[in-house]
């Protein structure tokens, strides 16, 4: 009997799952097992973009989604206000002028619409880079059309999402918002209160706002925080005021360039 062509004889081995190469295996890559190499990557690639763009700090911009431009008057003066401050930090803060290659203060959102959107606009406004961390919901989240293409991520982990959100952050500032702020806040919060992170400036924009939705003095009150754990955070009216908080703060403002320098797409 004569043996099948080559071709033939091995072609439940070539076929096999188990012979694909493990880069190229899109089943193994997302079983369970590979949890934690997802995680590596979700790490890694964001993180080489950002080197590329030499971002080296963050003001990172939290604030509701579900705010517009064109929505109620209050919902409107909001959108106004974060894409100011938007605009206020990428021309006052170090991402328009690279010192040295590198950008200070560049804003970074949640990447969606609403609020996230109007910071993301305020950067575009003043033609500085600006990040947008997206999150993979079951209600798909669209990017917004503001955050700059190449440093527009779309993570599946809010761990790693949160990491990124965090690991350059010279100060946050947040906006209304609802469910997704305040986790967002708060684990901002809980860093700063324990000491698990550095230290920054974290700014609530609309007291009244913030006050009505959380009551911290209850807080308080009840022996649930010390007092002095309610001065880690101030509360700032508008735009320029949470800019000139942050410059009391001492945020890093590098001085500009004798002449301006233009933005120009780095070598990925």
């Amino acid at each position: 009997m004569t043996s099948p062509p080559k071709a033939e004889a091995n072609r439940a081995q070539l076929q096999s799952a188990s012979y694909r190469l493990a880069a190229l295996d899109q089943e193994f890559l997302l079983g369970d097992s590979m949890r934690g190499v997802r995680f590596l990557l979700e790490y890694a690639k964001a993180e080489e973009a950002m080197r590329a763009w030499g971002v080296r700090s963050t003001i990172v911009v939290f604030g509701s989604a579900r705010v517009r431009e064109d929505g109620p008057a209050q919902h409107a003066e909001w959108y106004r206000q974060a894409r100011a401050f938007g605009r206020i930090v990428s021309e006052r803060g170090g991402a328009l002028h690279p010192d040295g290659g590198l950008r200070d203060n560049v804003i970074v959102t949640g990447g969606g619409p609403g609020l996230m959107e109007a910071a993301n606009r305020g950067a575009h406004d003043a033609g500085a880079p600006s990040i947008g961390f997206n999150i993979t919901l079951p209600r798909e989240q669209d990017p917004n059309p503001y955050s700059t293409p190449e440093l527009t991520f779309r993570f599946h982990y809010f761990a790693m999402r949160k990491m990124h959100l965090a690991m350059r952050a010279n100060a946050l500032v947040v906006f209304p918002g609802g469910f997704g702020t305040l986790d967002e806040l708060f684990e901002i919060l809980t860093l700063k209160q324990t000491g698990k992170a550095v230290p920054i400036p974290i700014l609530l924009v609309n007291e009244d706002y913030w006050r009505g939705v959380v009551n911290f003095e209850q807080l308080l009150s009840m022996g649930m925080v010390a007092e002095e754990e309610l001065r880690i955070f101030e509360f700032a009216s508008n735009a320029e005021a949470a800019w000139s908080i942050l410059e009391q703060h001492k945020v890093t403002v590098p001085p500009p360039p004798s002449l301006p320098e233009q933005i120009s797409k780095p070598a990925m």
